[in-house]
């Protein structure tokens, strides 16, 4: 078997085995925030979300995107060129630099957090909301610096093929925040013990988010040592490879936060809306819903494949590098479609269920699903843009995302001004221009990939869609069924019924979806129930 063969292969294999650790992450993520949303209700978890806003975004660039892909695009072709011990050298300059310059960069967030706290929430007009977030983005800023080290950990053992430790280290971020933030919130805040919480305790989770960036990090670093790293730093920064990867990442920079930028920019103009400080914890509860398939099965694909596509990519545009990346799209197609109509759908009973306890009323809830409603319309573009944007590094064509993103945020900003000040819509709105942009980003990626690489299997994918779209058709119908017949009167419902309900509806849909495509003969959907038989025969 060829070697292309073999790694195709192994693809759909790879990307269960990432998305199981990722699954875990994600699920400890929604726990964090219910309980922020529970214990101290939509004003307060709002204030929290925009105090992480900032580090959060530097998170998402860097640990799932501009250094990740710069970083293991170079060390991946470093080690096929030069072999391991070159690339584990440019390994030691980059951690050096980052921990200097992202070090620096934390420095500066907390000396001018109580402007930048001004900047990003313009429509605040409360001065106590304004000093609390100061004081949280202060204790939570040396995050950065920490998130840094992280990513290009988990780029050095994705470039060695070990894909499940990296991926559940988000698991152990998001259980040092729950478990360090109760505990640093128990010892801080004495209404906390005695059960009267107020936003005192907001200190302990900011703290906790720290004790969660320390656990992420040095869960990985055995299994890097493992792999052949030897731990230290140099500061050799006059070094080739350390130009590569800076000259790949600051347009990858522009071109993978577009989205994140997007958000930003969403997060902002919510302060301008009624929902004031609650409108932030609404959008950041509808995005976390849409984080779920998006990190289990998007961000799964993209971090097995590019590593692939790095290997592939110095032979050329060959038909081996065209049908990894094609096969990628059919992967992310095949997993987030269903997931997408399923959110968009039960979009209030799944919020009801996971957020509406303690201080998150039902008013929050009908605030949160809309948004959630739109984040499903833009999670299929969201998830094929993390497969498609890192390939135009492997090639070159670095600058290609970088001004279609550009493009997307001028988009955005505009749609989202209009829709606040001119229409004076709410918070809904700003997640649909976010859709839109997705969907304006990766046809424009797609059109310009299939031009350089002289096709992507359009015909094949095309072709899949199609009998997706009918699987995805027939289960809708399933779930509309039971939306009218079954949870009718959701709101009469108890807790463990509804859950049983939407979880009994969910798996029926799931399996309608699994078999009508498996007799299509859906190839993605051959390989997930095979994959999925063999671990039940074991």
């Amino acid at each position: 078997m060829s070697d292309s063969k073999k790694d195709t292969n192994s693809q759909a294999k790879s990307t269960g085995i990432v998305s199981i650790a990722i699954l875990c992450s994600r699920v400890l993520g929604l726990v964090r925030d219910q309980l922020l949303n529970g214990l101290f209700g939509s004003h307060f978890a709002g204030i929290f979300t925009a105090a992480f806003r900032t580090p959060n975004m530097l998170r998402d660039l860097f640990a799932e995107g501009a250094l990740s892909t710069a970083f293991v695009t170079t060390f991946t072709k470093k080690i096929k060129n030069e072999g391991d011990e070159a690339a584990w050298e440019l390994g030691r300059k980059m951690l050096a630099l980052c921990i200097c310059f992202m070090s620096m960069v934390a420095l500066a967030g907390i000396a001018v957090a109580p402007w930048l706290v001004r900047l990003m929430n313009p429509g605040w007009d409360n001065p106590e909301s304004i000093a609390l977030c100061t004081w949280l983005v202060r204790i939570m800023y040396p995050f950065i610096t920490l998130v840094s080290m992280t990513a290009l950990v988990m780029g050095m053992l994705n470039s060695k093929k070990v894909f499940f430790i990296p991926a559940v280290a988000s698991a152990f971020f998001n259980l040092g925040c729950i478990v360090g933030g109760v505990a640093a919130a128990w010892l801080l805040d004495p209404g906390f013990r005695a059960g009267q919480i107020t936003e005192k305790g907001l200190t302990g989770f900011a703290i906790g988010t720290l004790i969660g960036g320390v656990l992420q990090l040095g869960i990985q670093l055995p299994a890097l040592k493992k792999v052949g790293f030897r731990l230290g730093l140099d500061f050799g920064w006059k070094d080739k490879g350390v130009n590569d990867v800076l000259q790949l990442m600051w347009p990858s920079l522009i071109a993978a936060g577009g989205t994140q930028i997007g958000v930003t920019l969403n997060s902002i103009f919510a302060s301008c809306t009624p929902g004031k400080e609650s409108a932030g914890a609404w959008l950041a509860n509808a995005q976390r819903l849409q984080q779920l398939p998006l990190g289990l099965f998007g961000v799964a694909v993209a971090t097995v494949t590019l590593p692939m596509l790095s290997r592939l990519a110095t032979d050329g545009m060959t038909p081996a590098f065209r049908g990894a990346l094609a096969k990628g799209m059919r992967l992310v197609l095949f997993l987030t479609l269903p997931s997408a109509v399923g959110l968009s759908i039960f979009a209030k009973e799944i919020v009801s269920l996971l957020f509406e306890h303690g201080k998150f009323t039902a008013h929050d809830v009908a605030m949160t699903a809309g948004p959630l409603q739109a984040f499903a319309f833009g999670l299929v573009f969201y998830s094929a843009i993390k497969v498609l944007q890192p390939a135009f590094y492997t090639i070159g064509k670095r600058f290609v995302p970088m001004i279609v993103s550009l493009s997307v945020i001028a988009l955005t900003a505009s749609l989202n001004a209009f829709t606040v000040f001119v229409l004076h819509w709410d918070h809904t709105a700003l997640a649909w221009a976010t859709a839109l942009g997705l969907a304006v980003n990766f046809v424009a990626l797609y059109a310009c990939m299939r031009k350089f690489a002289g096709g992507l299997e359009t015909k094949a994918l095309s072709a899949s869609l199609m009998r997706l779209l009918v699987g995805v058709g027939l289960m809708a119908v399933v779930c509309y069924g039971s939306k009218i017949y079954l949870l009718a009167d959701w709101a009469k419902l108890g807790f463990v019924v509804q859950a049983t309900l939407l979880g009994a509806t969910v798996a029926l849909a799931a399996v309608v979806y699994f078999y009508v495509t498996q007799k299509l003969r859906v190839e993605e959907a051959g390989e997930f129930i095979g994959i999925v038989s063999k671990r039940f025969k074991r």
